[in-house]
Order: structure tokens, then C-alpha cells, then sequence
């Protein structure tokens, strides 16, 4: 059964979806019976859309949406938290009007169906861009340390291992030789030399076209942040422009992020000074998140049965290609690729 199946069977077969519906019957906010599926995501949550009740639509609006989120597996509470955070930092995230924090559940505002992927189009993309890195120059502002769990070393590490595990593993059925595990060690580490040196601030770590809302105002609507850490400053800007779901040209791409650089040193933000520096960061950030994901999506599928994920691999394998040729330190990772994909090597521009 798919989960989209799963999620419009009978609740007597889906206990969670029992308690949440009599859950929501006590709130006497919402008809507990409209409740469907909203969306599901890479996580154990999903989300229902429900009804308003008629005598509360006009302070909640038609529609609101429900986390089911399995205590076990998931943190409400950090949710809440982040969502209180940036919402005081001036970015559109949900309201919340109920939780139930012992069972994982929570009630909030509806942001809408319209995610950015679904409208982003060559005439559009510079102003919704710049719509987002607006959001999220306001969301760094607000930074400070000891606030969120540090996104260090070792986090960014068990991220990257990912990729032998899951990919190389799995995806490819391929066993590292003693010679290949050293070299992509070696690249790893100066991946995490780079990234860890790098100023802290807030991070959203999966700030991309499928967590952001396009709304008729106060664009963009920001979801999914509550796996949110401390970390590098350039993180959530790759994982904005080098989006695993939808690619731009590098001209644009490098046109957004000098914008963004610009904007971020005339606030204060403590990126790196030079635009050279501060793109090298960037591309880091970058292929540090690329790795994760080409294992994550791979775990997804192999583990999880999600297999939609592996239709997005080509576009993040081409990020992790072209970042990785054009530094001398990271080359390795281009020839162990062409090794064990048996693929010739391609004559390109490096810079």
C-alpha cells in the first residue's frame, strides 16, 4: 500500500489517525471528519488539511493543517520552537493553534498548496529568490550561540558517510578498495576544513523549493525548520541555489549569491569578506549537503520504499561533479566517481 493510500484508509487501521481525529474533536475548532491528507514528506510525519469550523473561519481562515508527528520519532517541541523563533525574526511561518505534545500532534495555520517549486519559472525566479534570501538574511540576524544544537564536525561527518554507505553501498553495489576509502576520506576532510571554519549562524538545513509556501503576501512561506542547528553561514544559501529538486544556470546562480553576499555584509552578517573566499565556501557547503543526499535519497528508496527520491539523484550528482572539479583537493571524488561508474572523463571549463 503506498502512503497516500495509507493515509485515506480507514482509521480503524490506522490507530494514529484514530487518536488525532478524536483529538481534534475536542478542540471544537475544527470537523474533525474533513481531515485529509496535506502532504508527506522524507520524515515519519505527515499532515492533514482540515475544515474550520464556520463560527471560527474568521479568525482561523477555511482551512488549517495538522502534524502527525510520532513522539518517538519525531520533536513537536522543537518545532514550536523554531517556529515562535522565526516568526519573531519577521518570516512567514505557521501560527500554531493547538498542540497535543505527549501524542505528537500540533495544529497550525494553513500556508497553502502552492509550494515554490511548483511556480518558479525563468520570469519569476529573481524575485521569488530574492523574496526567500530576504527571509532567510532576516532569520541569520537573529543568531546567536548556545541557542540551537551546533551543526559541527562530527554531525556533518555522519551526513557524508551516508553517501558510502547508501550509495556507494547500495545504489551501486560497489566495496570501496583500502586506497579509494583513503582518498574519499581525504576529500571529506578538506570539505569539513572548509565548512567548519566558516562563521556560525542559524540554519534551516532543508531551506529549498519544497519547504517554501508561495502566498498571495509575505513570501515566502517557510516550513519544515525544526531540525534547524547552528552552522555555516553559506549552508541554507546552497541548499536554496543548488536546490536537489530544480537547477538554474550558474550565471544565475552566481548572480543570486554575489546579491546575497552584498546584502548579508551591508547587515552585518559574518560572511567572508571576499567574494572569492565566500563562493568557495559556498560551493563547499554545497557538496558537503550533495553527498548527504545522494545517500539520503538512496536510504530512502532502499530502506524506506520511497523510491521518487532516486529520480532527483541526476541533478544532485551534477552538482557534486562540477563542484568537485574545480578544486585540486576534491578531484579525487570526480575519478573515484568515474571508477566506479565506469564512466570516461569529460572535457570542461574549471575556474
Amino acid at each position: 500500500m503506498s502512503l497516500l493510500q495509507n493515509l485515506t484508509s480507514d482509521t480503524s487501521s490506522d490507530p494514529r489517525l484514530e487518536q488525532l481525529t478524536a483529538w481534534l474533536a475536542t478542540l471544537n475548532v475544527v470537523d474533525a471528519a474533513s481531515a485529509r491528507p496535506a502532504s508527506a514528506d522524507a520524515s515519519f510525519r505527515r499532515y492533514f488539511r482540515v475544515d474550520v469550523l464556520p463560527e471560527q473561519q474568521a479568525a482561523l481562515g477555511a482551512t488549517l493543517v495538522v502534524m502527525d508527528a510520532p513522539p518517538e520519532r519525531e520533536n513537536v517541541l522543537a518545532f514550536v520552537k523554531l517556529d515562535e523563533m522565526l516568526a519573531h525574526a519577521g518570516v512567514s511561518v505557521p501560527r500554531i493553534v493547538a498542540t497535543d505534545y505527549e501524542r505528537g500532534f500540533l495544529l497550525m495555520s494553513d500556508l497553502g498548496v502552492t509550494t515554490y517549486l511548483q511556480v518558479l519559472n525563468h520570469d519569476n525566479a529573481s524575485t521569488m529568490y530574492a523574496e526567500a534570501l530576504e527571509a532567510l538574511v532576516k532569520f541569520q540576524l537573529t543568531s546567536q550561540p548556545g541557542v540551537l544544537p551546533e551543526y559541527d564536525r562530527a554531525f556533518m561527518l555522519r551526513e557524508m558517510n551516508l553517501f558510502p554507505e547508501w550509495y556507494i553501498g547500495k545504489h551501486l553495489n560497489a566495496t570501496l578498495s583500502d586506497k579509494q576509502a583513503a582518498e574519499l576520506q581525504g576529500v571529506f576532510d578538506a570539505i569539513l576544513a572548509n565548512v567548519t571554519a566558516q562563521q556560525q549562524v542559524y540554519v534551516h538545513r532543508d531551506f529549498h523549493s519544497r519547504n517554501l509556501m508561495w502566498m498571495d503576501a509575505g513570501n515566502p512561506g517557510v516550513l519544515d525548520f525544526q531540525d534547524a542547528l547552528y552552522g555555516p553561514v553559506t549552508y541554507d544559501l546552497a541548499s536554496l541555489l543548488r536546490d536537489a529538486y530544480v537547477q538554474w544556470d550558474e550565471e544565475l546562480v552566481l548572480d543570486w549569491a554575489i546579491r546575497y553576499w552584498q546584502h548579508a555584509k551591508a547587515v552585518g552578517l559574518p560572511v567572508n569578506p571576499d567574494i572569492d573566499g565566500f563562493y568557495q565556501d559556498f560551493e563547499y557547503a554545497g557538496l558537503q549537503r550533495h553527498l548527504k543526499i545522494l545517500g539520503l535519497f538512496c536510504r530512502l528508496n532502499y530502506r524506506d520504499g520511497k523510491d521518487q527520491y532516486l529520480h532527483d539523484l541526476p541533478t544532485v550528482m551534477d552538482y557534486v561533479r562540477k563542484t568537485a572539479g574545480r578544486y585540486k583537493e576534491l578531484r579525487p571524488l570526480v575519478r573515484l566517481l568515474d571508477q566506479l561508474e565506469d564512466k570516461r572523463p569529460q572535457v570542461g571549463y574549471t575556474f
